[in-house]
């Protein structure tokens, strides 16, 4: 048998495998290391996430329907929230890699080979554009936060859409295209510490596999005296399902941390490295897998939903709005809920967002005498307000984790006295609570105020970039919002929640 286009992979520990340099991995971090780079890893966090989402959906249908008493609505809207926003801040996109919604469907593949590619028309944020807007609308609209029945047809409708979709398509087209939680959580790990990322530019100039994103093949198939070609062998490690090629990969958009371009690597040249929050925001040119981002209309749109919907979501749970949808419906006469809703979200993702955009590209346009058109402006100034929609996020979801992070303990202890009859965990203690509110508050400001020193210091670079002769002139409309949309997520902060404000979720 010849193989063509084939090298002799380096093996780990070879002399010439690349090691540290002097950044910090994660990977070669002790027994944490080891432990990512087991093979299985990935699926040895998955399999405690999977049998949790099963309790959950059976306590969603025949557990207590009082939010405050089930597990689904309570660690769906309260922990897992707060969990996901604070790991992405310390770590990395992490509960991806953990994520239950694809143990099923790789099962399935173990019988069932995805025949069809996602549709070229679909290739973009579009779909998942939707989705996040569709599920923001739907927690509004059915009060998923209160409905342990809704919060549980939820749980139960992302597994069977993750399903039917990766068995269908190739590659992970859920994880890409569609899952509204993983486009929330990969414009939240622009802000993440940490980044899947080639240790040593050189030696992937020299491989000529590619196994990060082809996968590794057996070459030790038997196939006869025959000359092959290295894509027609049995892959024994898939690359990246994502399509990031990581010589090429800045950042961490689209990177699900699921580690497969580690496994992959014959070189053992990819890592978890440290990196600063924020910083492939100011980056241009294309990106492997998602393109320039300047030029990407989709991407654009879907920094607007997190940023503003971080907003609206927060405003959602005060009671001012409750004044207002009553006000709306007195003006309209409408007497049914989801077009007073549809309204609210009319304006606050479509007519704010164009307003305050499309003032601030305007001025820029005309102050600094650009040729670039308004949209490309915006395109390219948007990504600033990302850390302070991050901020908002954090501030939003923390203050429900950390005023009833202990709220689990009697909901587990309840739900084990009803299973079995008996206390088995001792009685509920009911009165588990978390951090009181006047603790809870600086740190919501603080979550706010890193949000906004973030953003300005990312538009500042974008604006010195810009227009290298006058960044100022191109920096101030861009703050002016971001102060803006800081100020009145402040405000927010300040209004009398409604009942959403404690455990119950929100």
């Amino acid at each position: 048998m010849t193989v063509l286009d084939v090298e002799r992979p380096l093996e780990r520990g070879d002399p010439q495998s690349p090691g540290a340099n002097g950044q910090f991995d994660l990977l070669e971090v002790p027994l944490l290391g080891g432990f990512l780079r087991w093979r299985w890893s990935r699926t040895f966090l998955q399999l405690p996430v999977l049998l949790l989402s099963l309790l959950m959906i059976a306590h969603a249908f025949f557990g207590p329907q009082l939010a405050p008493k089930n597990l689904a609505a309570l660690l769906t809207w309260v922990h897992f929230r707060g969990l996901v926003v604070l790991v992405l801040l310390v770590g990395g996109n992490f509960f991806c890699m953990a994520c239950p919604f694809m143990l099923p469907r790789e099962l399935a593949r173990r019988f069932v080979k995805p025949s069809w590619r996602w549709p070229r028309i679909l290739r973009n944020k579009w779909p998942s554009i939707i989705c996040l807007v569709g599920v923001l609308f739907a927690y509004e609209l059915f009060d998923l936060w209160g409905s342990p029945w809704w919060t549980g047809a939820l749980i139960v409708g992302y597994f069977a859409a993750a399903f039917a979709i990766d068995t269908a398509f190739e590659r992970a087209s859920f994880c890409k295209y569609v899952c509204p939680v993983g486009q929330f959580n990969f414009l939240s790990a622009t802000m993440s510490p940490l980044e899947v990322k080639v240790r040593q530019p050189d030696v992937c100039h020299e491989c000529t596999t590619k196994d990060c994103i082809r996968g590794r093949h057996d070459v030790n198939a038997p196939c006869g005296d025959q000359t092959i070609i290295l894509s027609e062998l049995p892959i024994i490690q898939r690359g990246c399902e994502l399509a990031l090629f990581q010589p090429r990969k800045v950042g961490n958009l689209d990177c699900t941390f699921c580690l497969d371009c580690v496994y992959a690597c014959p070189h053992d040249n990819i890592g978890i490295i440290a990196r600063l929050p924020g910083e492939e925001l100011a980056g241009t040119g294309t990106r492997s897998g998602i393109g320039n981002l300047d030029k990407n209309a989709g991407w654009t749109v879907l920094t607007a939903v997190f940023v503003f919907g971080a907003l609206l979501n927060a405003f959602a749970m005060t009671s001012p709005v409750y004044v207002l949808e009553q006000e709306i419906s007195r003006w309209t006469g409408l007497r049914v809920e989801w077009p007073i809703l549809g309204m609210l979200f009319m304006f606050g993702l479509i007519i704010e967002p164009a307003i305050l955009l499309g003032t601030a590209a305007a001025v820029t346009q005309y102050w600094t005498h650009s040729k670039v058109t308004m949209w490309g402006i915006i395109n390219r100034f948007a990504r600033s307000l990302i850390p302070l929609g991050f901020g908002i996020w954090l501030a939003h979801y923390g203050f429900h984790f950390f005023t009833g992070a202990l709220t689990i303990i009697p909901v587990t202890q309840n739900a084990c006295r009803m299973a079995f009859g008996l206390d088995l965990l001792g009685k509920p203690m009911w009165q588990m609570g978390g951090l009181p509110e006047s603790v809870v508050y600086p740190m919501e400001l603080g979550f706010l105020g890193l949000g906004l020193l973030g953003s300005l210091l990312v538009c500042w670079r974008i604006a010195s970039q810009f227009n290298s002769q006058a960044p100022t002139k191109a920096f101030f409309p861009w703050s002016v919002v971001i102060i803006t949309l800081f100020v009145s997520a402040c405000w927010i902060l300040t209004q009398p929640m409604d009942m959403r404000g404690t455990f119950l979720g929100g």
